[in-house]
């Protein structure tokens, strides 16, 4: 092998040896794991995110990602990094799934377990290999290595005494309302990804990145997690053992979703930016056919879009039903009068408008003619009520239910529910941008 490039004299070989002793020893620890559901605890996966992202960022200061001799070792770092992260995650969601109170959970915890087999496995893999190419670029393999009783679990079979009760924290009606209204706006949102089915390997190498990616799933990881932090904020402070079970089940939906996508994303980013496409250079191109080697880009993506996105998605439509009740059972009712479209009535666009604005909250309101009552949700409803207001001939009609959705109806009724008389259409007040 040639002589390396270092810098300084030397003063890049004695450094990197040092950034390299943690992550080196974590390595050789896993080299002799005999029982991978015992040797992976988040203590050892917090040392090998926080030695192998130290690694990572020293050789990225000293241009290893533009040297051909250091560049397979920073891209074994950032493997190890992301991989390790992804697992933390998943293990997080598996020593908490008993809190979340989710309903039929069996396959999804089974799913769980194969994805996390996989991760371990993955990284166990990789240490020979790491160890390896340590040793060709003359750093040293740590001679004092870890032990198992420097990484124990963080789970024991005791819990302390629940005696702080949140059970009588003052519950604002407004927040839990906001907090359900938001939880069923991103479940619309996530509806356009519609993974409700598995994929083949074929199939997900066409949707990723094209149609899935890290940057979308980012976007949706960070408005569970504000719904989260909201809810331990506003609604319920900790605890899910006592206390009011439908707040602290839907709190359980969102959390593992929020977990889910967690792992997800940081496994498409390790995918997109180091399995996917290597760019032109022949170093690169070399490089990612050796890690594919050690990661199977086929099985990261089976358990990043099979497992950790169909989950997300398949628990966001789960509590879709809870966070609806959550919502109806602390809406804020009211009713009012208002007039009818002019000159034609509940046609095609008031009536979407109408409905739009009863989703856009996600609350209970109907719109009544008579004693007949008619779901205000629905373009057809609203239709079928048309049919009898014209009928009748009447010039006003009744909504009830969630008073924030009808403060909005009644602004859109007082624009002709956003046309002239002739049924062309007209600008929205901006309280109603969210229509267009």
């Amino acid at each position: 092998m040639e002589q390396f490039q270092t810098t300084d004299g030397g003063a890049f070989d004695k450094k990197v040896r040092l950034f390299s002793r943690d992550y080196l020893k974590c390595c050789i620890y896993l080299s002799g794991a005999l029982d991978p559901k015992k040797t992976f605890t988040k203590m050892l996966y917090s040392k090998l995110i926080s030695s192998s992202m130290l690694l990572e960022d020293f050789l990225d200061y000293h241009g290893a990602k533009n040297n051909k001799y250091w560049y397979f070792y920073r891209e074994l770092s950032a493997a190890v990094r992301h991989l390790s992260l992804a697992a933390n995650f998943q293990k997080h969601v598996s020593n908490r799934l008993f809190f979340y109170d989710l309903p039929e959970s069996g396959d999804f915890q089974k799913q769980g377990d194969i994805t996390l087999d996989f991760l371990t496995d993955t990284l166990i893999n990789m240490a020979p290999a790491i160890l390896e190419e340590a040793r060709l670029l003359n750093i040293p393999i740590p001679e004092d290595n870890f032990k198992a009783d420097d990484f124990p679990s963080t789970t024991t079979e005791d819990l302390l005494h629940y005696d702080i009760d949140d059970q009588d924290k003052d519950l604002l009606k407004k927040n839990i309302v906001k907090i359900a209204s938001e939880f069923l706006n991103i479940t619309k949102d996530f509806d356009q990804l519609k993974f409700y089915e598995t994929y083949d390997k074929d199939e997900l190498v066409k949707i990723v990145p094209d149609k899935v990616n890290e940057v979308g799933i980012r976007r949706h990881e960070m408005l569970v997690h504000n719904l989260q932090s909201s809810f331990d904020t506003y609604v319920i402070h900790g605890g899910f053992r006592y206390g009011n079970r439908k707040l602290k089940q839907l709190r359980g939906f969102f959390s593992v979703v929020f977990h889910l996508l967690q792992m997800v994303g940081r496994l498409l980013h390790f995918y997109e930016r180091h399995l996917h496409q290597a760019g032109y250079k022949n170093t690169y191109k070399m490089v990612q056919e050796r890690l594919s080697s050690l990661i199977n880009p086929s099985l990261l993506l089976d358990r990043t879009i099979n497992y950790g996105l169909f989950y997300a998605c398949h628990f966001l439509t789960t509590g879709r039903e809870l966070a609806g009740e959550i919502l109806n059972e602390n809406i804020e009712r009211a009713r009012i009068q208002v007039g009818i479209p002019q000159k034609l009535g509940f046609h095609a666009r008031p009536s979407l408008l109408v409905a739009k604005i009863v989703q856009h909250y996600g609350g209970q309101v109907e719109l009544c003619v008579g004693e007949d009552r008619f779901d205000a949700s629905s373009v057809l409803d609203i239709q079928w009520a048309g049919g009898k207001i014209q009928k009748e001939n009447l010039k006003e009609v009744a909504f009830e239910g969630d008073a924030r959705t009808l403060k909005d109806i009644e602004i859109l009724a007082g624009v002709n529910y956003g046309e002239d008389t002739m049924g062309k259409g007209v600008p929205l007040p901006v309280e109603l941008r969210y229509l267009s």
